[in-house]
This record gives structure tokens, C-alpha cells and sequence, in this order.
């Protein structure tokens, strides 16, 4: 990756001498989870090794720039000025870094700063929680201020709300924070507990695939399924102990289906059911048990297919031409759907076959995919200071 120290001192004329901090901070996939109950999921997910990284320095002034070298845009705002603005894109996240220091107090001046990365853009991998999370790192070591990361995390998504506007979900910060090299990540969304499970696939490749499908609309079509689920649970918890999926078992929602629609119906199941798979994921990956591992992960995609209905033929093409190689452990959709990425997992002599069926892919359905090797990897770290 891209230095990014004789980068930013370049591109703000600074001496040997000035004080410039770099953090970086890891993507994320989901493996399983990520279509699960709002607010209260279950997610096995891992930080990956791509990353985005931030360098901060002092200005002499009371502005604030920003400059983000592989899109080769700037910015630029004041501390007095300092608001979300929809036209900064990228420099929101930042600013919400700076205002979250501002508000806690901390002496916040003028700054620059410069941002590179190398996360695919809209596959669903968190880039902008990365810039957040690298720029707040980034700020904590320039100011030398004592916010350990069990408060930073929540101040984070404070700031999401008073300048995004945002009510977000805990999980992309959980793991960029909680990453570890080699290691999946089992998170709970309620209690926000991570666990670290060693991965086994070290002598395994592992694959993202940008399917490069159109998507219009997916949005919408998520909203709607998040209110189908919430419904389904309203209707589950009428007379009954518990107000979460996790209280619930399959059979529960045949004993009501008098009360639920087909849809809502299919909607809730996939919930439960995608909890007990993420246990036993969990546990299939603490065992070695790969052929368990891989029932689960075939399961989970065909449930995204037909009960939550976010996958596409394209998807479904690509997951089921992997199943079918010799050597492959388990390929699913990850992300919102509709489109987007799969993950693969095989053997390195597995390889040369899946890229034969992508070739297939391209023929058939006319899109050409875009493929990243991945490894899970460490969380949030400075990098440089000085």
C-alpha cells in the first residue's frame, strides 16, 4: 500500500520536524449473520486486510483539509463550520472524528489531513466506518488523549447520530476494533461481546467476488423485510416470555402461523434459523469440523434465497457453480444482495477451476466480476507517529 507520510508531508509543504500521526483500519466481511435481527444479531464476520489510512498534522490556521489521494479530491472546512455536508462525501467521516474530540473537549485545531485506501468501494465491506474509526485512532494519538477504545467505540456512534443523523448498528465498529490476524469474530450485536475464533484455513484461499450486478431500489426492498421480521416477532411474543428471535425455535412459528403471513412468516425463520447457524458455524470453526462448516454456509445462502429473498439468479449461479468444484469448502452472497459479492473458500488447486467459472459467468450474464484475495486480519492500529 500507498506510504502515506511522504504523501500527506508533500502535499501540506510541511518541514522534517512536524508531528504526523497515521492509523489504519480494516474492512470487514460477514460470513454468516448479517441479514439477522436488527439490534440484536448474531454475526460471524472477520476484519480483513484491506484497509483504510489516515494521517493527521497541525495547521497553522483554524481550518481543516482534507485530501484523499486515490480519488485525488480535496476538501477543506473550518472548526467553526465544522457540519455535515453531503457534497464532502468521503471528508464526512472524517469531520465526525474531529467532532467527536471537539465535543469531549479536547484542544482540537487546525488540521490536515490525508486519507488512502485499498477496500473495494461499494461491496459492502464498511469502508466509511474504517475512515471513522482510523481517523479517530489517527486523532487520539496526535492529541495524546487518554480515550481508551471501550470508550471510543461508543462515542463513535454517539457522533453518528448528532452529525450524521444516523442510528447505527455496533457490529463494523466491533470488529474493526476487536480484529485479529487469522481469526473470525463472533459478535453479538445485544450484549456487544466479540469472540475470537482461531480460523483454520491458513493453507486455504479465500476470495471476494463483485458480481458487478446492477442494484436499484435495494434499500427499499430491505426496509421492507426488516419490517416483516419486526412484525413476525410482535406477533411470536403475544402471550409469551421473550422479546428477541433468540427466544424462539422454528417450531414456535409453526405453531402461529394462523397469526402470520407466509411472507412475514419466511422472514422470521430465516432470523432464527440464521442464529442457530451462526452457533454452530462458531463451533464447526472452534472443532475444525470443515464439512460441518460447510453445510451450515450452503444453508445459510439457500435461506437468503428463499425465505429473506435477497439473492439473484446471477448470485445463485456463482454459489452454485463454486459448490460444485472439488476443493471448495463454501461459497455464499455476502452484503445487502441483490447483486453485490460472494465469498469463496477453497484450496489453491481449486483456483484455476473457479476462475473458469467466472469466465462462464461473464459469457453467460454479460457482467464482468471483479475478484479480491482476503485473509482476515488485525483491527484498528497506529502506524506511524512522529
Amino acid at each position: 500500500m500507498l506510504d502515506l507520510g511522504p504523501v500527506h508531508r508533500t502535499e501540506y509543504e510541511l518541514d522534517p520536524s512536524e508531528h504526523v500521526v497515521i492509523a489504519e483500519a480494516p474492512g470487514r466481511l460477514h460470513y454468516l449473520g448479517e441479514h439477522g435481527e436488527p439490534k440484536a444479531g448474531l454475526y460471524l464476520s472477520s476484519a480483513i486486510n484491506r484497509t483504510i489510512r489516515v494521517a493527521v498534522s497541525l495547521r497553522k490556521d483554524n481550518s481543516l483539509r482534507f485530501f484523499a489521494v486515490d480519488l485525488g479530491e480535496r476538501k477543506r472546512t473550518t472548526l467553526a463550520n465544522l457540519k455535515y455536508k453531503r457534497e464532502d462525501r468521503w471528508a464526512n467521516y472524517i469531520k465526525l472524528a474531529v467532532h467527536l474530540f471537539a465535543q469531549r473537549g479536547f484542544p482540537v485545531k487546525g488540521l490536515n489531513f490525508t486519507v488512502s485506501g485499498d477496500i473495494p468501494q461499494q461491496a459492502g465491506l464498511a469502508s466509511s466506518t474504517a475512515i471513522e474509526v482510523a481517523s479517530a485512532v489517527a486523532l487520539r494519538g496526535f492529541l495524546k488523549a487518554s480515550v481508551p477504545d471501550r470508550e471510543l467505540l461508543p462515542g463513535l456512534i454517539r457522533a453518528e447520530a448528532e452529525f450524521l443523523g444516523r442510528d447505527v448498528s455496533p457490529v463494523d465498529y466491533l470488529i474493526a476494533f476487536n480484529g485479529k490476524k487469522d481469526h473470525f469474530l463472533l459478535v453479538d450485536e445485544a450484549s456487544r461481546e466479540v469472540i475470537k475464533i482461531k480460523s483454520p484455513f491458513g493453507k486455504y484461499k479465500m476470495l471476494l467476488m463483485d458480481s458487478r450486478v446492477p442494484r436499484a431500489g435495494v434499500e427499499e426492498e430491505l426496509d421492507r423485510r426488516k419490517k416483516d421480521t419486526r412484525k413476525g416477532l410482535e406477533l411470536l411474543a403475544r402471550g409469551k416470555q421473550g422479546t428477541s428471535f433468540r427466544n424462539y425455535e422454528p417450531g414456535d412459528l409453526l405453531e402461529s402461523m394462523g397469526d402470520l403471513s407466509e411472507e412475514i412468516r419466511r422472514r422470521s425463520l430465516h432470523v432464527v434459523e440464521e442464529n442457530q447457524r451462526v452457533r454452530e458455524a462458531a463451533e464447526a470453526l472452534k472443532k475444525g469440523e470443515l464439512a460441518d462448516l460447510s453445510r451450515v454456509i450452503y444453508h445459510s445462502h439457500e435461506s437468503l434465497r428463499d425465505l429473506y429473498e435477497v439473492s439473484c439468479p446471477e448470485i445463485d449461479w456463482l454459489v452454485k457453480r463454486a459448490q460444485e468444484i472439488e476443493g471448495v469448502v463454501a461459497s455464499r452472497m455476502t452484503g445487502m444482495g441483490f447483486g453485490g459479492c460472494t465469498y469463496t473458500i477453497l484450496k489453491d488447486s481449486a483456483r484455476e477451476e473457479y476462475r473458469k467459472r467466472l469466465e462462464d459467468y461473464e459469457r453467460i450474464f454479460g457482467f464482468h466480476p471483479l475478484v479480491y484475495e482476503f485473509r482476515p486480519a488485525p483491527g484498528v492500529r497506529l502506524t506511524a507517529k512522529g
